[in-house]
């Protein structure tokens, strides 16, 4: 295979630049002596990108974060952008197969309906590593990355039962779209989290999920979504967004609606510099850090020690935590991209 033979010479490089180590260590005369240390130019590597959109500001900061950082590597780098579809996304990761890629990065709109083209990019001898979204495990990658999104949102719920206290707690449900395995685990960490610090503190629950709507993932989206839940669910006291966007466009629908101290807006993830600034005005509750570039910068790395023979795990998760008006300050960052 193509990446194979790669690997190999770049395994050989590594030892031979040990051994040579080792040598002028030995003739130094021992402590004193400074070893050299073999570099691995990354020259060669070609990476192909394939988003399941950039019809929201995080992707595309995503996307630029691991275009810059491959340019800066002198990796050969490459995108396409799905558009929310997945039979364009099948003929865009065709397209960068046909482009003799080394390693295929995915980003995906389906979790199942991507499996035969992981399979078919693995046997040409492509390295598939999945970014930031979830892929059914059937699939042939390597290594996926991403945000541990089940603890994002169970932190996320938790900080917000104790804000109700013993309120009643009526929610909306604004999710990205159908099917994605990264807003179920979203929305699954937040009703857990709720459930959990609500029985923690009296021994019973006082919640319950009164509508809930699909927002695309983008701001318009969210917007419209929101207009059609505040008719749906006069009485929601609260809405958690599966993304920051949505949340950023509901907002406008609730305070347009004259409703934005009867209704409580957070969301499990992004840490979205436009959110930070309402979290700090008091305006959005809060937030889950889910920084794009952190996550782009963890797939490279990852990306290269496996390309330089090293093994990678399976799954790999960045930190999560609850962004809120009490630490915003420690994460906002008003030049950030995102």
């Amino acid at each position: 295979m193509k990446l194979s033979r790669k690997v190999w010479i770049l395994a050989s490089i590594i030892l031979i630049g040990a051994l040579i180590a080792g040598c002028s260590n030995s003739s130094s005369g021992g402590a004193g002596g400074a070893g050299t240390q073999s570099t691995i130019a990354l020259s060669d590597l070609s990476i192909g990108l394939s988003m399941q959109t950039m019809g929201g500001p995080y992707f595309v900061a995503q996307s630029n974060a691991l275009e810059r950082l491959c340019k800066e590597k002198g990796i050969t780098f490459y995108s396409v952008d799905a558009g929310g579809n997945m039979t364009k996304q099948l003929s865009d990761i065709e397209d960068l197969l046909a482009r003799d890629i080394d390693v295929l990065v995915i980003n995906p709109t389906d979790p199942k309906g991507l499996i035969p083209i992981t399979e078919t990019a693995t046997a040409q001898g492509v390295s598939v590593f999945i970014m930031d979204n979830s892929i059914d495990l059937a699939a042939s990658y390597v290594s996926m990355i991403q945000s541990n999104n089940l603890d994002l949102g169970e932190l996320t719920g938790v900080w917000f039962a104790q804000q109700m206290g013993n309120q009643e707690i009526r929610l909306g449900v604004l999710s990205g779209n159908q099917g994605n395995l990264l807003g179920v685990d979203r929305r699954i960490g937040v009703v857990k989290g709720i459930v959990e610090e609500q029985l923690r503190a009296r021994n019973s629950t006082n919640f319950r999920i009164v509508t809930q709507g699909w927002g695309n993932w983008s701001q318009e989206g969210g917007l419209a979504a929101a207009e059609d839940m505040l008719q749906a669910a006069p009485n929601m006291n609260a809405l958690v967004a599966e993304n920051d966007s949505m949340a950023l466009g509901a907002l406008m629908a609730i305070e347009s609606a004259g409703r934005a101290s009867q209704i409580t807006v957070f969301t499990p993830a992004d840490g979205q510099k436009e959110a930070l600034e309402l979290i700090k005005a008091g305006r959005y509750g809060a937030t889950g850090l889910n920084d794009p570039a952190a996550v782009a910068a963890l797939t490279l790395d990852t990306i290269i020690s496996y390309v330089s023979g090293n093994p990678v795990q399976k799954l790999i998760n960045t930190v999560p935590a609850v962004i809120t008006r009490d630490n915003v300050d420690q994460y906002y960052n008003p030049n950030s991209d995102f």
